[in-house]
């Protein structure tokens, strides 16, 4: 399994490796670091004697350089270059074959919250692997050490359902499933809490099934008048990872972030992966 990881020299890149490490940390993961250069300025192999370095080869050296020195000796990891018209393409080219891209938040964002950018904005949109998002400054204590799916309040969502077993099966984590309800938007707050509490059950029950005995499966209702009040009522630790399925507007095997999914985000203090529409991790026949 290898994990694409979008890598530029700042702090976006940086929160980028920290979110991949943590999550490698807990199995078997080559992380591939790679840096985009525009596909108008290609970058070839150099001549001996061919003449000074130019500015765009010492900031590719700077950034390989910068960027192999945060990843410890315990962890596998390559550096590449790839050109192309965008920065999301680079790393969606990059990823055929791959289990997830990481990438982090934008510049300048609030520390520990989730700011958008056109890369993951455009990942968001397009991408036909998984999508880890990590929080402006995020660098955890460890691995990972708990995983959250958000289920919903409707049926569907297979692929993060069954991706969020598989994570949790291979990583031997505690796995927690939570229903953000947002009452305000809904009709009598009662019906919709309780029907809340009935699906997110559901879901739990068939989890338990897949799960060898004994692993760790908790369910969680949250809701307030807000999603971003929903958030606010759940316990978050620092080294936990929501997981959220694509919007049902996506195409098959790519994702398309919804609206819901974006409030979350704008409140959320951990990172986030969001899983395409019927995915299936590489090399198997189902997710599960």
């Amino acid at each position: 399994m290898r994990y694409v990881v979008g890598y530029t020299p700042n702090e976006r890149g940086s929160d980028a490796v920290a979110l991949a490490l943590a999550m490698a940390r807990a199995q078997s993961v080559r992380l591939d670091l790679v840096y985009v250069l525009d596909s108008g300025a290609l970058l070839g192999a150099r001549n001996p004697g061919a003449g000074p370095v130019s500015a765009q080869e010492r900031a590719v050296a700077m950034a390989q350089r910068q960027g192999l020195s945060l990843v410890p000796d315990d962890v596998s990891v390559e550096f590449h270059v790839r050109n192309a018209p965008s920065f999301a393409a680079g790393l969606i080219d990059a990823a055929r074959g791959a289990g997830m891209i990481v990438v982090g938040a934008a510049n300048n964002g609030p520390l520990l919250r989730h700011t958008v950018g056109s890369v993951a904005n455009a990942l968001l949109h397009a991408s036909p692997v998984p999508v880890a998002l990590a929080p402006a400054g995020y660098r955890p204590r460890g691995a990972v050490s708990r995983l959250t799916l958000a289920v919903g309040q409707r049926e569907g969502a297979d692929a993060a359902i069954d991706t969020a077993l598989d994570f949790a099966v291979r990583r031997g984590l505690p796995l927690r499933l939570v229903s953000l309800v947002e009452l305000d938007a809904r009709g009598d707050s009662g019906e919709v809490v309780n029907a809340a509490h009935i699906h997110a059950n559901t879901v739990l029950t068939e989890a338990s099934l897949r799960l060898p005995q004994g692993h760790n499966v908790t369910v969680e209702v949250a809701h307030g008048r807000s999603i971003e009040e929903c958030i606010d009522d759940l316990e978050w630790d620092d080294r936990e990872i929501l997981i959220v399925g694509s919007s049902r507007l996506a195409e098959k095997s790519k994702l398309f972030i919804g609206s819901t999914a974006h409030k979350v985000l704008r409140a959320l203090p951990v990172p986030m992966v969001v899983i395409p529409r019927d995915y299936q991790r590489p090399g198997t026949a189902t997710v599960a």
